[in-house]
């Protein structure tokens, strides 16, 4: 058996969405555009493998957070976000107030209608 075929811990998991056949799945689409971003500034250049590696693993790692890994894209935002601010992309504090705004525009949007930025009163 190859290393590709052996089940990553983490696909074990007892809290992670699974598909019909038993395979791990994102749990929302915004996990799989996270997901997404970071492959993407990966391959721009933006950080490192490593780099990223160590920044997902603090947060997985962090005193508080789910034992069970249902809180794995959580991280993964946040990592990202960390190493935006590190990197010198992003500013933390503009990154705090998208998060509230799309949160308020969440909760401005009817059940069953696209949530958009625009939804927010603030805005």
């Amino acid at each position: 058996m190859s290393a590709c075929e052996l089940p990553s811990p983490l696909a074990s998991s007892v809290g992670l969405p699974k598909s019909p056949e038993g395979d791990p799945v994102f749990p929302e689409p915004w996990a799989a555009e996270a997901f997404a971003m970071t492959v993407h500034l990966h391959e721009k250049g933006l950080f490192t493998w490593s780099e990223w590696a160590e920044a997902l693993s603090r947060e997985v790692h962090r005193e508080g957070r789910a034992e069970d890994g249902s809180d794995y894209f959580d991280c993964w935002v946040t990592a990202l976000s960390s190493l935006l601010v590190e990197k010198g992309v992003a500013d933390a504090d503009a990154i705090l107030a998208l998060q509230q705004s799309w949160q308020r525009a969440a909760e401005a949007t009817p059940h069953g209608k696209a949530i958009e930025l625009a939804n927010d009163p603030l805005r």
